[in-house]
């Protein structure tokens, strides 16, 4: 063995700090766009947001003389004494003088705190967030309930215990000789709590199945000992797969009378009790992507509505030039601030290029879906995209995620875009999508007593030019959340 020195030349692939920044923008979503331009805009004094209605580019004159609302600490510059004012300062403050009009209304109006209501309350106003008020969730409606019927502390305790394990659909998953060990609770006193529990409001609340659940509220309705119940209680699984003639055969009464009881099971109780609480966040999609036609073509407007517009401030470019009124560390400070800056800017501005320029091939290979609808879509993958505007398959992949487009056939996310496809009659492939409207349109018209089978619908679609597997029709109706022929089949 021997020390050496080698020379070894090799190639490799480096991410610099700016790569890595402009990958992050272009897979951010709009939300997180937004996010991250205010975050780096709290943290960087070189950058500044431009006004709403100000217009592109305007730089008002005194912008470059002036020191923005957070300039750079007064510690980190040389010591120009107390009276040290930065130019065009003073001029800025020579615009602000209103008139002795101003002036006396200011003084009429004291300190501030009072607009006309007296001398001004000492007492701290609640904030914003304490006036706000929300629907009560089931845990408080049912803890409410349970403070009401009880006065018994340790019953009070269990069923605090069993509320608390109470799912959003109101049922009790966890056994109650589990919750006795975790607790360290009476497993009889946790019994006789989760039966008065079952006693509340919603009908059904606190039980440990859907049969259970069934009767609870069966029972509530005076319903017991009836037909209702018992086919709650003996052929619910036969009610789920709607088999009324087994339910009939077994009982020994008419099918008449089977869908009579089935009608009120189904229209009156309610499987999932506390479906009522359950608070449903409304999602607005806004896109990044208009498709608008002009004539006879689609234009594409990139939506930059709520978007921050930010700048290089020019106090601090200007200041980096007076080279002997700031120290080294405060230069150093401004320069690396300036490069984040200028990375930011230019990482949003690539990320709009990459974006339009995937929206616009889009577009053109998916001009039929535009002009006519889904029936009209065509199966289109990554590479398509990518070798059209010659980038690579993984920048399309992140451009395309979290990322929605508005075109005259509604909103899309561009990802819905890229398909697999299936071999036409006419010669040209079939979008997957396009065989699942497809399918899901035959369903919705097919006769209610005579459903189709998953082979009928493989043969319709060969007669229309698809070749398509039975299996994947099976699939294809899963996802669409459409159930089997025994289940949709109804009589009459």
């Amino acid at each position: 063995m021997e020390a050496r020195l080698e020379l070894k030349l090799s190639q490799k692939l480096i991410m610099t700090p700016q790569l890595q920044q402009a990958i992050k923008l272009l897979q951010l979503s709009r939300l997180e766009l937004v996010q991250s331009v205010s975050q780096e805009l709290m943290e960087n004094p070189v950058l500044e947001e431009l006004a709403s209605d100000a217009p592109e580019g305007e730089v008002a004159e005194n912008d470059a003389e002036a020191p923005p609302e957070a300039p750079v600490s007064q510690e980190a510059l040389p010591d120009q004494g107390q009276s040290a004012e930065p130019e065009g300062v003073t001029e800025l403050k020579s615009d602000l003088d209103l008139g002795p009009a101003w002036d006396d209304y200011l003084n009429e109006m004291g300190d501030g705190r009072d607009f006309g209501h007296g001398e001004a309350d000492d007492k701290e106003l609640p904030s914003y967030d304490q006036t706000l008020t929300r629907r009560p969730s089931l845990s408080d409606n049912l803890l409410w309930q349970l403070r009401l019927s009880l006065s018994d502390p340790g019953l009070l305790k269990c069923g605090e215990w069993i509320i608390g394990n109470i799912d959003d659909d109101g049922y009790l998953r966890t056994p109650l000789e589990e919750l006795a060990q975790q607790a360290a609770l009476p497993a009889a006193t946790l019994e006789q709590a989760l039966n008065i529990i079952q006693r509340f409001d919603p009908s059904g609340v606190g039980a440990r199945s859907l049969q259970e659940c069934l009767l609870i509220q069966a029972r509530q309705l005076d319903l017991e000992g009836t037909l209702v119940e018992k086919i709650i209680q003996q052929h619910l699984t036969d009610l789920e797969k709607k088999r009324y003639g087994n339910i009939a055969k077994a009982l020994g009464i008419t099918l008449q009378e089977v869908m009579e009881a089935a009608q009120v099971i189904v229209h009156e109780l309610e499987p999932k009790p506390g479906r009522a609480y359950t608070e449903d966040d409304t999602h607005y999609v806004v896109p990044d992507v208009y498709v608008v036609k002009v004539e006879d073509r689609y234009e594409i407007q990139l939506n930059e509505e709520g978007l921050p517009r930010v700048r290089i401030n020019p106090y601090y470019r200007k200041l980096l030039g007076r080279k002997e009124e700031i120290d080294k560390a405060t230069k150093d400070y401004i320069e690396e601030r300036l490069r984040s800056a200028q990375w930011l800017i230019k990482g949003m501005e690539q990320r709009n290029k990459t974006i339009y320029k995937v929206a616009e091939s889009i577009v053109q290979f998916q001009y039929d879906f535009l002009e006519k609808g889904i029936s009209h879509l065509k199966p289109m993958v990554l590479k398509n995209v990518a070798e059209d505007i010659s980038m690579h398959e993984s920048t399309i992949s992140r451009v395309t995620t979290n990322k929605y487009m508005h075109t005259p056939q509604g909103i899309y996310p561009m990802k819905y875009f890229f398909t697999t496809g299936f071999s036409g009659g006419t010669g040209s492939d079939v979008s997957s999508l396009t065989v699942k409207d497809t399918i899901q349109k035959m369903i919705k018209e097919e006769e209610p007593s005579k459903p189709l089978k998953d082979q009928q619908i493989v043969e319709v679609l060969k007669a229309q030019g698809v070749t398509i597997a039975r299996r994947t029709v099976a699939k294809y109706r899963e996802e669409l959340r459409i159930p089997p022929t025994s289940v949709r089949k109804r009589s009459g």
